[in-house]
């Protein structure tokens, strides 16, 4: 049994995330932190306004909230030696830093995108790359998602993009716009568009181009159920390992 204190229980990830628990036996949500605690909601658990409220006993958190509330959450959590599974996405650079030096402490796992489908296409984009770059093939990105989304590009078109560049050296440069210069494309260059509208899940496409050919790797998510459930894997996954900085590609590589 992984018992669960959820971070940001009253967001809509929240809401899938205990939706899916409801269904999984062997995972029980045992608190809740949220800064809405105490406005009259109530749930299934206690809720608690801060980590450092919490009374209840729990195994791992799991953050699915604001790029604001990590920090703070973090701090906490290494204070209290608890692991945390880190969704939340639009992390800053000091963020990252933090995300990092809590992981020298804590058990910590770090994704841009908690789907096992995105986590697997970024090792076919990484290895189309390494095939397809030398032989001239342009690289796109195109990611989509719905109208409430602030931040642009996505998190997981960022990942993308920097897995291909991992396999690369680091030499391509990332283009968000195009509409201040009057040049052709240039080949060290991969593309980022970003679409907003409706209540679009989340889309992402990557593309190779070449000379009369092209290939494309692209990724549905028809809910935000995708995200829950790599979340729960990836919760009972870190309850068992020892401080250090994950990824879903380890909860992947342990299948």
């Amino acid at each position: 049994m992984t018992k669960i204190i959820l971070h940001g229980c009253f967001g809509k990830m929240g809401q899938a995330i205990q939706q899916l628990v409801k269904e999984t036996p062997e995972v029980e949500i045992v608190a809740g932190i949220d800064p809405l605690a105490g406005t009259g909601e109530t749930l299934d658990f206690p809720v608690f306004a801060s980590l450092s409220d919490c009374s209840a006993v729990g195994d791992v958190i799991v953050d699915f909230s604001t790029a604001a509330a990590v920090c703070p959450l973090l701090t906490e959590a290494v204070a209290k030696k608890l692991p945390v599974v880190v969704c939340t996405t639009g992390l800053s650079a000091e963020d990252i830093a933090l995300v990092k030096a809590s992981a020298q402490t804590i058990p910590l796992l770090f994704s841009a995108n908690m789907s096992l489908g995105v986590n697997l296409m970024a090792s076919l984009v990484q290895k189309a790359a390494q095939v397809l770059a030398d032989s001239g093939f342009d690289m796109e990105i195109i990611e989509k998602h719905h109208n409430r989304k602030k931040d642009a590009p996505s998190g997981t078109a960022l990942y993308l993009a920097d897995s291909i560049n991992q396999v690369l050296a680091q030499t391509y440069a990332y283009t968000y716009d195009r509409s201040f210069r009057t040049e052709a494309r240039r080949p060290d260059e991969i593309g980022i568009l970003s679409l907003r509208g409706g209540n679009i899940a989340g889309e992402h496409q990557v593309i190779f181009a070449g000379e009369d050919e092209i290939l494309e790797i692209h990724h549905k998510a028809g809910s935000r159920r995708i995200f829950a459930v790599g979340a729960l894997k990836a919760a009972a996954f870190l309850r068992k390992q020892a401080p250090g900085l994950y990824s879903m590609r380890d909860v992947i590589a342990e299948k």
